[in-house]
């Protein structure tokens, strides 16, 4: 049984907690005022907040419960992840109101700093996924914060050096987070992880609560891929919601198809559909700026689904024993792998339709550099954050506490009285 006081929650989880949140006020009392504009970039508050509520259910609901599908992590996967989706969130608009501090003085808070402050904070998701159930809380708020400011200054980087636009690099983010993510689980990697923990596992009842998030995930992706669109050009943000649409439901009914037939009893594995339902939306989203037909988002919808599915049911397990890469919730297969087909899609769409083959080979010399920046960046500081968190201060959960609530929450019905 978890001891009644763990060592890491009390020492170093409420000091380290407390000492950054107040290090957040005094940050936003000094340095951040709301923006003043009503109208700013023709977006009013009364159609662009309904968007960011579905950014917001993504992030917090779906993302959530999408964790919840290990047998005693329930409470540790929904509790864990408003955690740090809110430090990270908090983080993410500082480091993104940077230049407008600079500039102005002052950092402007707006629904459209929430809603990218809230996307960077879904790229350390992403991240932390490939962790879950091996590491306490203070190591998912240092990840968390560390991942985010790598993924910034890959943003800022991306749009300074190359000048690729918000949408576009921001949509790297499951790039990011799945490299990230797969660095640090190899650096973390626990000898013995090859005989699955003892509470790795998952029933009906948790599975139930994950596809819960993935269904949460699914219904507003199209609103998370189309919310950066610039809708000054007539019809551009409903055709990325339209386009959106089209790949996530070809994506599930592809890996509904594809599960069936790579399962030895010809049945659908729950988990594919869980995680493998959603790689149309991963990948389209990487792509939506070159996407401007239904059947190309509906191709890049069906391919991703293949290769999710596919690489859900063999490459996890070939990445565990070959590469010693324990990926939990299998992100690359979800997240890694669709946006890189993303990415991929974006390139040869741009230059099919590009009619200038010097600006297609500076479009392509670009698009390569971004995507190279990305994956060094990502490597990078997931190897620094790895060495800071393999040091055992920060006290990392034993082997047989991995996957398991009772670590880190009171259960009172299962206090031993004496």
């Amino acid at each position: 049984m978890a001891p009644r006081y763990a060592p890491s929650l009390r020492s170093r989880l409420a000091p380290f907690l407390l000492f950054l949140q107040i290090g957040f006020i005094v940050i936003y009392a000094f340095c951040t005022e709301i923006e003043n504009n009503v109208q700013k970039d023709r977006t009013t508050f009364s159609n662009f907040y309904p968007e960011f509520q579905d950014v917001n259910v993504m992030v917090i609901l779906g993302f959530g419960f999408l964790c919840t599908f290990l047998v005693r992590y329930g409470f540790s996967g929904t509790g864990f992840n408003l955690l740090v989706a809110v430090m990270a969130t908090q983080l993410a608009i500082i480091l993104n109101g940077i230049e407008s501090w600079y500039y102005r003085g002052k950092i402007r808070l707006d629904l459209k700093s929430l809603v990218v402050a809230e996307m960077c904070a879904s790229s350390a998701l992403i991240a932390i996924g490939t962790v879950v159930g091996k590491t306490n809380p203070v190591h998912l708020i240092l990840i968390a914060l560390l991942e985010v400011s790598g993924f910034v200054l890959n943003q800022w980087l991306l749009q300074t050096l190359l000048k690729v636009r918000l949408l576009n690099s921001i949509m790297l983010l499951h790039i990011f987070g799945a490299l990230f993510g797969l660095t640090l689980t190899w650096i973390l990697y626990r000898k013995g992880s090859e005989q699955q923990f003892e509470k790795e596992t998952f029933d009906r009842k948790t599975g139930l609560f994950s596809m819960l998030g993935a269904v949460f995930l699914w219904m507003f992706w199209p609103s998370f891929n189309a919310i950066l669109v610039d809708d000054r050009i007539p019809g551009r943000k409903l055709g990325a919601v339209c386009n959106t649409y089209l790949a996530l439901a070809v994506s599930a009914v592809t890996a509904a198809a594809v599960s069936v037939l790579t399962s030895p009893k010809g049945k659908l594995n729950p988990i594919h559909m869980q995680s493998c339902i959603l790689a149309g939306g991963v990948a389209v989203g990487v792509s939506i700026s070159a996407v401007h037909q239904p059947w190309q988002a509906m191709t890049i919808g069906f391919t991703a689904a293949v290769v999710s599915t596919i690489g859900f049911r063999y490459l996890k397990i070939h990445m565990l024993l070959a590469f010693q890469c324990h990926d939990t919730c299998a992100v690359l297969s979800t997240y890694g792998l669709p946006g890189l087909l993303g990415w991929l899609a974006h390139l040869i769409l741009q230059l099919i339709d590009s009619d200038d083959h010097r600006m297609a080979i500076r479009f392509a010399v670009f698009h390569i550099s971004a995507l190279l920046i990305t994956i060094s960046l990502s490597l990078l500081t997931g190897i620094i954050t790895g060495l800071l968190l393999k040091w055992n201060f920060w006290r990392p959960p034993q082997d047989n506490k991995c996957f398991d609530d009772q670590a880190f929450w009171e259960f009172p019905h299962l206090v031993v009285r004496k």
